[in-house]
């Protein structure tokens, strides 16, 4: 399910968008405010929609679980809710391959800190090197030690592990597996710094395909895992045994018994596979080892489990089936911590008919399945699954015995007991994250209930957005593995992928800009057409006729009533038909490989773009012509659109920055560009719903803009923007697509590289200027009101956000709020502001971006803070002198 969201952002990054210098601002630049904090941030729904490799819980808090996922950052599991909170967010475009995470760590002995092990690829595709981030909040706030080797989140291997842990009896120390060949690296200060352990002998050797010359296959997956025997240390010393699985089907494990001074390869180990999991039941001495003939985690043929008794050196076969019955690999490796004689393990690479989950109540004497055969094809399952909270989780299939759907999982990498509910277990697939909270019927004879545990975590890679002028749907995306979605409530699950035919991944699509009614989508699909449209809004769908030669689904534009439809796909040249698609004729005057868009306006005028050239059809798409327009960006790192409403008004972005790179604008269909000044960089480009008294629809654009990447808005055709997002809310990559709603001002659809569709709203409804910028002098008069929301809270720490309200008559130049704490809260971060504490009282100020606030606008900050005892809300809040209301 992952292999088609490698290239997402890498086709466009490799291009060069993050290397070399900006472009010299041009001399008359536009207004700019570098921040505006007035926006709320959600994801439209989906839940999931992704690998997510790994899933830790905290073995000293109940309640305390993370998830780690491929690329699009980490979770933190918030038990009151039944939801995931987002923790990597605040990555910026620099650092995009930080949203891909090998590893996370919770600490045992404190359980305020974590520690992510992040970077998305260990090839040219990341140009930067890999992190350990590191946080006393629980992934509110972190910090970052960079190190000198590239890591792999979304790389071959990805779901063995941990390779990243934390001494359980001191704390300061760490340990991390490295990939490429760099061997075991450890940390003496709690993950500040970090130096490879030369003493270690084997930095592994598989590769899962030597031959690859893009490095992605071929890259040596390293060590694996590292797993600690806290019985063999004691509080505030260090651990004296540590197994540490390794790459390498000859040499798998290794053990130091002296704090990791030395290592030896652990004697009589199997042989021929790799260890994907190694898991200590301390109460009775064993260690559990789930082993494949491959890395994963969609590969896999063969596969053992074996436990080893670490007091005598005695290995075990335990496995559920013999060797020559598997067609997996064993993976998803656990102990039930309240009774360790209880594992599980999971057939990781079964896709076909289904994934298969082992249980075992005897340290793997004896083993029963989730599914069992009955008479082939007909199966027994001890379970039942329940997706009701995600419907598309069927994939709108209807299989053959001995499939079913949904299925159990597949890629099932990541399955773990609660450590404090034998009865609570999660585990990760290629889709979704699944749990049951009544596990333990498996072994009363009942059955137990799945059920998709992962509303809030949003795993979906995004390739285009469409948000139409009327109809049912509010937006349509085209998305990576999962195909894409019609959302008619951006705050409820679709019930289905698009389906008929349903694609693995789509690629871009459009409506009919005066007949929304008219949808098109093009995509990927192994067999089948690579074409569909509908008539009604994308409620349905009916597949069209590919041309000879067609091998994805590239971009395709509709004209503007749905008349006509010209398609760039992969394996042929641009394409245009009348109708429906049923024949196509090849379009002349334009390469292979144009991106095409549509005129709004006229239905027979089409936009192309391909290597520094414009082209312009005004033919229905049956012959292009070159623009003599000149200055454009020479590669293909290029996104544009025409403004509805206005004929031949088309706006271009992207670019690479050792070339021309930013924003363009054409009022003469193409035929000439001018180049906004400012603008330094620019990828993507939308519309929205004008501002109150503005002439001119709201322009939205991903971009580098006063020096600050950002998402921008303007209301005055470019001549100032505001930044809309914040340090916060970057998301990493978000070069994929941009749209504005036409239905609701200030409303902004953003794409990113695996955190889903992400959407904003302002507080500020009028519209306002595209730019602005406050003063700092704090002196407001007027009526005010404040919000004060605890937004999540832990054994001695809280976050909280605070809005601020000008409910007066005339706009504030500066402010200053001040409250005081009841109960000895201490702020320890604050972001949005600036702030000091005395005692119990805060005083929290404007920043430079962000002092100006209108009449009946609003203002935010949030921060964390410690607290003991109690943690009451503050009575009232302060404006200078004046008090201000308390919602």
């Amino acid at each position: 399910m992952r292999r088609t969201r490698i290239l997402t952002a890498v086709l466009a990054l490799a291009a060069g968008l993050l290397a070399g210098s900006p472009p010299a601002l041009a001399a008359s630049t536009p207004k700019v405010t570098l921040a505006a904090d007035t926006y709320t941030w959600k994801n439209a729904r989906i839940d999931g929609g992704g690998f997510v490799p790994g899933i830790v819980f905290n073995r000293s808090e109940k309640n305390l679980v993370y998830a780690r996922t491929d690329i699009g950052g980490a979770y933190r599991w918030q038990e009151s809710t039944k939801t995931w909170t987002p923790l990597l967010d605040s990555v910026g475009w620099n650092d995009w391959g930080h949203t891909g995470v090998v590893s996370l760590a919770s600490d045992s002995v404190d359980p305020n800190k974590v520690y992510a092990a992040v970077g998305t690829y260990t090839n040219s595709w990341d140009p930067g090197n890999g992190a350990v981030l590191r946080s006393g909040d629980r992934g509110a706030s972190w910090q970052k030690a960079d190190l000198p080797f590239k890591l792999g989140g979304n790389m071959p291997g990805r779901g063995m592990g941990e390779r990243l842990a934390v001494d359980p009896n001191k704390d300061s120390v760490l340990y991390l597996g490295a990939p490429s060949g760099k061997g075991l690296w450890r940390s003496t200060d709690s993950g500040v710094t970090w130096s490879q352990v030369t003493a270690f002998p084997n930095p592994g050797n598989y590769q899962q395909d030597p031959s690859d010359t893009t490095g992605y296959a071929s890259d040596n997956q390293g060590i694996v895992w590292v797993t600690f025997d806290e019985s063999t240390g004691t509080s505030g010393s260090a651990t004296k045994t540590i197994y540490v699985g390794v790459a390498d089907k000859d040499n798998a494990v290794y053990r130091s018994t002296d704090a990791g001074a030395t290592w030896s390869r652990l004697a009589g180990q199997p042989t021929g596979y790799l260890a994907h999991k190694g898991v200590l039941d301390t109460k009775n001495g064993y260690l559990y080892i789930a082993y494949s003939d491959k890395g994963g985690p969609y590969d896999g043929g063969k596969g053992q489990l074996w436990r080893y008794a670490t007091a005598t050196g005695t290995w075990t076969n335990v496995s559920p089936v013999a060797e020559a019955d598997t067609y997996y690999g064993f993976s998803g490796l656990t102990v039930d911590r309240q009774h360790p004689g209880t594992v599980m393990a999971t057939a990781y690479s079964s896709w076909w008919p289904d994934t298969q989950i082992f249980r075992s109540t005897d340290s793997g004497g004896t083993w029963t399945k989730a599914w069992d055969y009955t008479s082939y094809p007909n199966r027994s399952n001890r379970y039942t699954i329940d997706v009701s909270s995600s419907p598309w989780l069927t994939f709108g299939a209807n299989p053959s015995p001995p499939e079913q759907t949904p299925k159990l999982g597949w890629m099932t990498e990541s399955l773990e007991i609660d450590p404090f509910d034998s009865a609570r277990m999660m585990y990760g697939t290629g889709a979704t994250l699944y749990g049951t909270e009544n596990l333990t019927n498996w072994d009363s004879g009942g059955q137990f209930t799945v059920k998709p545990m992962v509303q809030g975590l949003e795993e979906t890679a995004v390739n285009d957005l469409a948000a139409p002028p009327s109809g049912g749907a509010q937006l349509f995306s085209a998305l990576g593995d999962i195909g894409g979605f019609r959302h008619t409530d951006l705050t409820k699950v679709p019930s289905m992928m698009y389906t008929s035919p349903t694609f693995t991944t789509t690629t871009s699509l459009d409506f009919a800009e005066t007949n929304p009614n008219t949808v098109v989508r093009v995509g990927n699909l192994d067999s089948g057409p690579h074409v569909a449209f509908s008539t009604d809004n994308g409620a349905n769908w009916f597949a069209g006729t590919d041309p000879s030669g067609v091998s994805g689904g590239g971009t395709v534009a509709a004209s503007a009533d749905g008349s006509r439809f010209v398609w760039s796909p992969a394996g042929t040249g641009v394409q245009y038909t009348t109708g429906f698609g049923s024949s196509w004729a090849a379009s002349s005057g334009i390469p292979s490989g144009a991106v095409v868009e549509s005129d709004r306006v006229d239905p027979k005028t089409f936009y192309g773009f391909k290597s520094g050239k414009f082209y312009v059809s005004s033919d229905g798409g049956a012959t292009f012509t070159a623009s003599s327009a000149t200055g454009l960006p020479s590669g293909d790192s290029v996104r544009f659109k025409a403004l509805p409403g206005v004929k031949g008004d088309v706006w271009l972005a992207g670019g690479a920055s050792d070339g021309a790179y930013g924003l363009w604008h054409s009022t003469d269909g193409g035929a000439s560009f001018t180049k906004l000044p400012g603008v330094e960089q620019a990828d993507t480009i939308g519309f929205g719903k004008a501002a109150t008294g503005a002439s001119y629809q709201t322009l939205y654009t991903s971009a580098k803009i006063g020096g600050v990447r950002g998402v921008f808005r303007s209301t005055d055709k470019g001549a100032s923007w505001t930044r809309i997002n914040d340090g916060a809310h970057q998301w990493g990559w978000t070069g994929a697509a941009i749209t504005g709603d036409p239905r609701v001002y200030g409303r902004v659809y953003v794409s990113t590289n695996g955190r889903g569709v992400v959407y904003g709203d302002t507080s500020d409804t009028s519209g306002g200027g595209g730019g602005g910028g406050g003063g700092t002098d704090p002196t407001p008069t007027g009526a005010c009101a404040v919000t004060y929301k605890i937004t999540n809270q832990w054994s001695g720490g809280f976050q909280a956000d605070v809005q601020l309200t000008n409910t007066g008559s005339s706009a504030w130049s500066g402010w200053s709020l001040g409250w005081s704490f009841a109960d000895g809260q201490k702020v320890t971060q604050l972001w949005n502001a600036d702030y000091t504490q005395s005692g119990a009282a805060v005083t929290a100020k404007n920043v430079s971006w962000n002092g100006t606030v209108a009449a009946g606008s609003s203002v935010g900050f949030g921060f964390t803070g410690s607290w003991s005892g109690a943690n009451t809300k503050p009575a009232s809040f302060k404006l200078g002198d004046q008090s201000c209301t308390v919602g």
